[in-house]
This record gives structure tokens, sequence and C-alpha cells, in this order.
């Protein structure tokens, strides 16, 4: 199964909800990849010494010779594996555009090793463009993160007309797993009113779980660790668990 974490706006927890969701399967005993497709690198910075990596994405994608098992390294927790990103990722965009295979890169890429994993999350950058179709194309379901704030649904509508093109043509099997609420307080008036709104909008799409705003999530990629043995007894802790228990039902 490969889940694509995707919202154009900056800002909504794409990353941190890529991280520790990948962190909490592998948790669970499913062995899990974490493909970071953001030029600015954060999931791969939250596992690894990004200096010290030499061949990332970028390679993959762009160099026939490079496959998957190149440049995929493991983690601190066991049973989670990162292919990690450089700002080289940058360049990735302007490579695709014309070419004929421009948007099944990843997927023929990821084809070959898919059977090794039992998830496969993609991180993806705060954009609709080539990288984030690539994602949608090899992906089974793809999870919304929308922070509860006043311009929370702002560009959603294109984000779900992209997602009806890809399932129009290049891969019909692509589901919306769930509206994650993310970077939620629940003492304001506000957030619970933005909730509300989600949930009307969205119905059964939006997770029971919101995931809190709480400094331990915002302090754990410094440390290179995911919430669960950053801070084991946090809220975000909690949470993060309790949505992979809910993603596992969906699916």
């Amino acid at each position: 199964m490969i889940i694509t974490i995707a919202n154009q706006k900056g800002g909504v927890g794409k990353t941190t909800s890529a991280i520790n969701l990948a962190a909490a399967f592998a948790i669970k005993g499913s062995k899990t990849l974490l493909v970071d497709l953001d030029p600015q690198a954060h999931s791969s910075i939250s596992f690894l010494d990004i200096y010290s990596v030499e061949h990332s994405v970028y390679d993959v994608m762009v160099d026939h010779d490079f496959e998957f098992e190149d440049v995929i390294q493991p983690t601190k927790t066991p049973n989670l594996f990162i292919a990690p990103a450089k700002i080289s990722l940058a360049k990735l965009e302007s490579k695709l555009i014309g070419e004929i295979d421009g948007h099944f890169r990843l997927k023929d890429k990821l084809d070959k090793i898919k059977s090794m994993y039992d998830f496969i999350v993609i991180d993806t950058p705060p954009a609709l463009g080539m990288i984030t179709v690539n994602a949608l194309v090899c992906s089974s379901h793809i999870l919304i993160p929308i922070q509860s704030s006043y311009f929370s649904m702002e560009g959603t509508d294109d984000l779900l007309e992209t997602i009806e093109k890809v399932k129009a043509r290049p891969n019909p099997d692509l589901q919306i797993l769930g509206i994650l609420v993310t970077i939620y307080d629940k003492r304001t008036v506000l957030a619970r009113d933005i909730y509300r709104q989600v949930k009307k909008v969205f119905g059964d799409k939006v997770f029971e779980t919101a995931i809190s705003k709480t400094v331990r999530l915002e302090e754990s990629p410094a440390y290179k660790e995911s919430i669960f043995t950053f801070a084991p007894g946090s809220s975000g802790a909690e949470e993060y668990m309790k949505l992979s228990e809910e993603v596992l039902k969906r699916v």
C-alpha cells in the first residue's frame, strides 16, 4: 500500500504526519518505507545527516541506472527505511516536463520494490506540480492534512480537482484515505469551528483523531527522532498512534 500525504498549502503538518505515521506503522511491526519528495528534505533531515547523503530520490527519477535500492537507508527505528531527498529535487520539475513518461517516473521505479514493504509513505512538496502528480499516480491512497486555521480550506478545491484528473486517466484506483485536522488547539473556539466546517464538507472522510499543536512535535525532528522515541508519553505520540490505527481500519 502506498499512501501520499499531500496538500499544496504549506505549514499544514505534511512532513510531521509523514514522519510519524510511517514510524507508527514501523513500531507496529510493518516494514515501512518513507519516500521524501520535498526538495526541502525535512523528512530526510528528521532521520539522517543530510550532508552525508550522496544520492537521493532525484537520482532515481532522472537517471535510468539508479534504482531505489541505491538510495534507501535504514533509520534508528526498526522496520523504518527512508529514501532521502536533497535540494537538487527542486530541479526535477523542469526535467520531467515534456518527457513522455514524466508522470509515471516514480511509479515505474517504485513498482520494482513495493512488494518488499508493507507500507510506503510519500511526503510531497507544498505544490501541485509534476512531483506531487508523480506521487498521486503511483499511490493507492492520499491523506490530506488540513490545518485548523481560518484559511484552512483555501486551495483544497485545486487539490481535489487534481486528484479527479489523476483518477480519470493515469490512476483510476486512487482513493482519498481521509482528511486529517492538524495543528489543532481544542481550547479555542476558532479551532473547534474549523473542525466542524471540515466535517461538514468532508463528512466521514475526516479522521476522528485530530493532531494537537504541541512543542514536542515541533522539536522532535531537530533530534533526528520521531515523536515515539523523542516523547513517547506525549499527546503527539498518542494521537499519531491512534491515527495509524484509524488508517489500518480504513484500508
